[in-house]
């Protein structure tokens, strides 16, 4: 497939992708507003703010909000007073106000670039965002945005962010898990997933499209140079989930190749239970000793100096 050229290119492909997604998002990605979704999303801003939570986080504007995985579970945890949440799809905004409204929450949402964002300057306490810093084509003018519309002594905060080294560490259990597929509907009696072009016109456009929309993977010092170029001071990056990853992705690549109606609920627990006990481990005995390059993700937090 053809690369993108253009930051323009980049920007209407990731609109194209986002609109159509934005229907079925919170269900593919098993997206949670419950006790286990504020429990995943304070755990990891809790590994780069630490005792700063407990104070909360004031007025936050999150870039790339999607369905509103961390605003709105943030809120509901009573970390932020107010909410801003932006993104580039209309449809993911419309997807957040209408799970902000079931949840009975109180947010401001806009389309809005990160690359060229409609609030004054120093409008905001805390901006942070979840998997977005790698779908932008151009990071030092997003950055120097993010430096703009935040307060003095106010903190940006990014996680979900793919690291060069993990992304390729990730291709292994991709390849396992596309190798023993076979195997394993057999065991389990499944019939092989449609190829894309069965689907409904919608989900054929998101399929070709998913594979465009993720421009970069990072080295931790790339996060820390485009924060400090901005700017930015104490600036942290931290890695984030190995085994949980390779456990994740090797049963994700298993099931994309089966109707999903018929997997069973216990593979499902499985799957589910398994990952959540890897990120424990990952947690505890990992990420502490071991150099954030080869975590899948990156966690990024800095501040603007006083």
């Amino acid at each position: 497939m053809e690369a993108l050229r253009t930051a323009d290119e980049i920007r209407d492909v990731n609109t194209r992708y986002h609109d159509v997604a934005a229907a079925g998002y919170d269900a593919k990605w098993g997206i949670d507003f419950g006790d286990v979704g504020q429990s995943q999303v304070l755990g990891k801003i809790r590994k780069l703010l630490g005792d700063e939570l407990s104070g909360g986080c004031g007025r936050g504007l999150e870039i790339g909000a999607g369905t509103g995985y961390f605003s709105l579970n943030l809120l509901r945890a009573g970390v932020l007073a107010e909410a801003t949440c932006t993104d580039i799809s209309p449809g993911m905004v419309t997807t957040l106000t209408a799970n902000a409204r079931r949840l009975g929450l109180e947010v401001r949402a806009a389309r809005a670039d990160a690359e060229s964002l409609p609030f004054a300057d120093a409008s905001f306490d805390f901006v942070f965002g979840h998997a977005v810093l790698h779908h932008l084509p151009d990071l030092t003018r997003a950055f120097a945005e993010l430096h703009r519309v935040l307060r003095p002594g106010g903190r940006i905060l990014f996680a979900g962010e793919p690291s060069r080294i993990g992304d390729r560490l990730a291709l292994v259990p991709k390849r396992g898990a596309a190798l023993l597929a076979p195997a394993w509907r057999a065991v389990l009696k499944l019939s092989p997933a449609g190829p894309p072009g069965d689907a409904d016109p919608e989900e054929a456009a998101e399929h070709a499209l998913e594979d465009r929309v993720d421009i970069h993977a990072f080295a931790p010092g790339d996060l820390s140079e485009l924060a400090r170029r901005a700017g930015l001071t104490s600036v942290q990056v931290r890695g984030e989930e190995l085994l949980a990853n390779w456990f994740g992705w090797f049963n994700r690549g298993l099931e994309t190749t089966a109707e999903f109606s018929g997997i069973p609920r216990a593979w499902i627990n499985y799957a589910y239970h398994g990952y959540l006990l890897l990120q424990r481990v990952d947690e505890r005995l990992l990420e502490p000793y071991l150099p954030p390059a080869i975590f899948y993700n990156l966690l990024l937090t800095a501040r603007k100096p006083d």
